[in-house]
């Protein structure tokens, strides 16, 4: 007979996502308005038809310019109508062509001459001509130009009906490829108006859509619109959208505002060269556009080229000479100050081009897509809020100026876009009771709530600790009385620290982070009587500091000692009463319950063991492909509460979505994944009750990974169950929490957002699987987002309205703050945990670790470097919090 273990290996990839089980009720109703707008489609008989794309050079070397598809596609249609049949059709830039209905014949080949083959949105082709123009363009090649050979070959047939079938419930692979290819319309709509297209996403060259983020990058504000199904019909899914672009102008200006300098002898160029590489420049006076390849070795006056010119007999002699001379001399172009500066290269690396650098200007509506700063979040995030009523004016002024209705493809499909924003119907659910110290009740308004004369429900007594100062301006003394003073008003005994304050010896400030850290803990232990049991740090700098690795990995990896980071720029009550909350629930305390716990009375948990499982992964920053994925799970604990959590946390190999080390058998009684991790812990903390059912949180993945996480990921689960107890099988709900959308909601009759504990599960969802979406807390400022949820399998046997209660209490057992959160606390912690341990490894350490004997590799060959396991004395406490 086969054990459950055999079972769930032999159901692997058979598992999806479920279908919708009936709406909610419980609640106030409130009428809404949503960010979509009608799709009407009377073509439903029709057909659209797939075409792949082939272009060539003359030589028979395929085309990889990136860009350059569109212009010479365009210049198929200007040029070859006829032998199109009159057709319009849809490019998607790449190697796939759309048409409604079919083309003359199932092979095509075309051969083009483009003058000019930069990829530029702007300058777009030649108009059409004459017969004779368009003899000229068949045939001739000007200079400066290029022929091109284009293959389109029919490829498959895709109909209309597939998305009336989708709508009423019967999704299919044709109707993912039939969206795409109205998507693919939108796009090339784009295109044709010069738009920067960013997935969905269209950005206008407009300065007015320009904000400045400093550092030589402007945020760029556009509009995203997809098509969706939903259970409303086919709508048209329309939101405001920013991306980051390259501030145009003089290269040089650029340059100086990317580095901070203030003179151009201040650059650094070999920064310099990374940042340009393959950003496009217009160059004066020929107003012609290249993409950089690099910049030269030497200064502008010493960089020395072969210049080809004629001499008196009529023959070609060869002359050095350098680019300065060469453009100040030969070219009449007077240099002000490119002399000693490096030259931009557009050439190949055996053929460069040098061009001096004050010649070249960046074009507009090119994507930033490094990393931004702190300040450049903040003030990108700043810059690009709106307020409810405001993001409405944007989206119908996007929508009107769009003009969809002249899209002769759209009208060719039958589509009809409302101009009007979807009503639906929202219900604003109770809001949880919290418990606070003193048996007290507290009653949260708005989604908010304060500990004002307030004692914590659990708070713990801090007796051994010591305050440490990495050179911060700030009276370190009168700080630890008044965190003892506020303690004390919250219920948290707290001793004075150890007497002696531990300033950082001046003599280290300019060492290496590390070293810093290292010398700092050497004093402590060289003072203190015995290991504290806790140290509060004060970091210099607010946000990045280098200090902040390095120091939580050697208390939480090495020692074993709780440790709270603080940058205090103003200290109030207000502040230290945040700073406790965090210091109570790192050292084992609780700041609040939901009475709901303590009842206890939540549906389908109170009653049977549940483990609680919020699950991320944390991805490197853009530009940093090598730093590992960091994968974190967090689990409940000491049932039947749902407030206590901890954490287990590993790498994978970057940009892993999927998270690999759930499950990782090592013998027939050894499993080293994640997993048995957290159930171990569960079950000493419970009094010794396995978990019956098991509810996943999954944070980070899209629709198209729903199947891999319920099959891939819920597999390794299933397995690391069976491998601690083979007869044991608990029932399992999967829910994936999606903030990565452009559904917003908004009030018909307010200009305030939607009230906290808003959830929606009727019209814009899913025509069939269970989904809903929930504003579980107040969005004092912009517009909110709500979270998208997607139940995609529940054993357990969830209500509408079961499902809903608990998603919206946990967004109130979050113990950093005093206000509910937006998706459940478990994704939070998670995301928090896997942050927080992403800086136990630095990007340059990471070369380092995979050489030496810490690599291990994972998916492939890739060698990641292994975090260190946490201190056991700290390993099943919220040191993420």
């Amino acid at each position: 007979m086969a054990s459950s273990k055999d079972e769930a290996t032999a159901t692997k990839l058979d598992r999806h996502p479920m279908a919708r089980q009936g709406t909610g009720s419980k609640g106030q109703k409130i009428r809404l308005l949503t960010n979509h707008f009608k799709v009407g489609m009377n073509n439903t008989d029709g057909h659209f038809f797939h075409y792949s794309v082939a272009i060539n050079y003359e030589d028979g070397n395929p085309v990889e310019v990136k860009g350059v598809g569109r212009k010479i596609l365009d210049k198929v249609h200007q040029t070859y109508s006829m032998e199109l049949a009159g057709k319009d059709f849809a490019y998607d830039g790449e190697k796939s062509l759309f048409t409604i209905g079919a083309l003359p014949g199932n092979k095509l080949e075309f051969d083009v001459v483009l003058e000019d083959v930069s990829s530029s949105r702007t300058d777009r082709g030649s108009p059409d001509g004459s017969p004779s123009d368009v003899d000229r363009k068949r045939s001739k090649k000007q200079p400066w130009s290029k022929a091109y050979k284009v293959v389109i070959k029919y490829a498959a047939k895709i109909p209309m009906q597939a998305i009336a079938n989708a709508l009423r419930g019967q999704d299919s692979e044709q109707y993912q490829e039939a969206v795409r290819v109205l998507d693919i319309i939108l796009r090339q709509h784009a295109a044709k108006r010069g738009c920067l297209i960013v997935r969905q996403s269209f950005f206008h060259n407009e300065p007015r859509n320009f904000v400045d983020l400093g550092g030589g990058v402007s945020g760029c504000r556009g509009f995203h619109a997809s098509f969706r199904a939903t259970q409303g019909g086919l709508s048209l899914n329309m939101d405001v959208s920013t991306t980051m672009i390259v501030k145009p102008g003089a290269v040089i200006d650029f340059l100086l505002a990317n580095q901070n300098a203030k003179e151009p002898y201040q650059i650094d160029w070999s920064k310099a060269k990374r940042m340009l590489k393959s950003l496009r420049i217009k160059t004066s006076p020929s107003n012609r556009e290249y993409k950089i390849t690099g910049l030269s070795d030497k200064p502008c006056n010493e960089q020395t080229f072969t210049l080809k010119q004629k001499n008196g007999d009529g023959g070609v002699q060869e002359v050095e000479t350098t680019v300065y001379d060469y453009f100040t001399y030969h070219r009449r172009i007077p240099l002000q100050y490119s002399g000693e500066l490096p030259c931009i290269n557009v050439g190949k690396p055996k053929h460069p081009t040098f061009i001096p650098l004050e010649l070249c200007t960046l074009v507009s509506l090119q994507r930033y897509t490094k990393a931004l700063s702190n300040l450049q979040r903040a003030s990108l995030v700043e810059k690009s809020r709106q307020k409810p009523q405001e993001r409405m004016r944007a989206l119908t002024d996007a929508l009107k100026t769009s003009n969809y209705k002249a899209d002769p493809l759209l009208g060719s499909a039958g589509i009809s876009i409302s101009d009007q924003f979807t009503q639906v119907d929202g219900r604003i659910l109770p809001t949880p009771k919290l418990r606070v110290g003193d048996d007290q009740d507290l009653f949260p308004r708005n989604g908010r709530w304060n500990f004002n004369q307030k004692r914590l429900v659990e708070p713990v007594k801090l007796e051994r600790w010591a305050a440490v100062n990495f050179s911060a301006r700030c009276d370190v003394r009168k700080l630890c009385m008044d965190l003892q003073r506020c303690g004390k008003m919250k219920g948290i005994f707290i001793s004075p620290p150890f007497q002696h304050i531990f300033e950082e010896n001046q003599q280290y400030r300019r060492n290496p982070a590390p070293v810093r850290v290292e010398k700092m803990l050497e004093e402590l232990k060289s003072k203190l009587p015995a290991p504290p049991q806790f140290l509060l740090c004060i970091l210099p700098e607010r946000k990045n500091s280098d200090l902040y690795g390095p120091w939580k990995k050697r208390n939480l990896a090495d020692l074993g000692i709780v440790t709270q980071c603080i940058a205090p720029t103003k200290i109030n009550d207000q502040y230290l009463t945040n700073v406790l909350l965090k210091i109570n629930a790192k050292l084992g305390g609780m700041n609040s319950f939901l009475t709901t716990e303590l009842s206890p009375t939540l549906p389908q948990i109170s009653k049977v063991p549940t483990i609680i499982i919020g699950m991320d992964v944390s991805h490197g920053s853009p530009g940093r492909a090598d730093a590992p994925s960091i994968a974190a799970v967090v689990s409940s604990r000491q049932w039947p509460f749902i407030s206590r959590y901890r954490a287990a946390v590993c790498t994978q190999s970057p940009k892993l979505e999927m998270i690999d080390s759930l499950y990782k058998k090592v013998s027939d009684t050894v499993d080293e994944g994640l997993f048995r991790e957290l159930l171990r812990d569960f079950y000493v903390s419970s009094k010794n009750v396995k978990p019956e059912h098991i509810i996943i949180f999954r944070d980070g993945v899209s629709e198209s990974q729903f199947n891999q996480v319920i099959n891939i990921e819920l597999n390794q689960i299933i397995e690391a169950c069976n491998h601690l107890e083979e007869t044991w099988s608990p029932k399992f709900t999967v829910i994936v929490a999606q903030k990565n959308h452009h559904t917003r909601f908004f009030q018909t009759n307010s200009p305030d957002n939607v009230p906290p504990g808003t959830v929606i599960d009727n019209a814009v969802c899913h025509p069939k699987t269970n989904d809903f979406y929930m504003c579980a807390h107040a969005g004092p400022i912009g517009t909110t987002r709500p979270t998208h949820y997607h139940i995609l399998h529940d054993e357990i046997g969830f209500s509408a309205d079961d499902m809903q209660e608990l998603v919206h209490s946990l967004s109130y057992v979050y113990q950093r703050s005093t206000t509910a959160i937006s998706v459940v606390a478990p994704i939070c912690y998670a995301h928090l945990a896997a942050a927080q341990v992403a800086q136990f490894i630095k990007f340059d350490e990471i070369s380092e670790a995979t050489s030496s004997h810490g690599g291990v590799s994972t998916a492939g060959s890739v060698l990641v470097p292994q975090l260190p396991r946490l201190h056991k004395n700290v390993r099943s406490s919220m040191f993420f919090c």
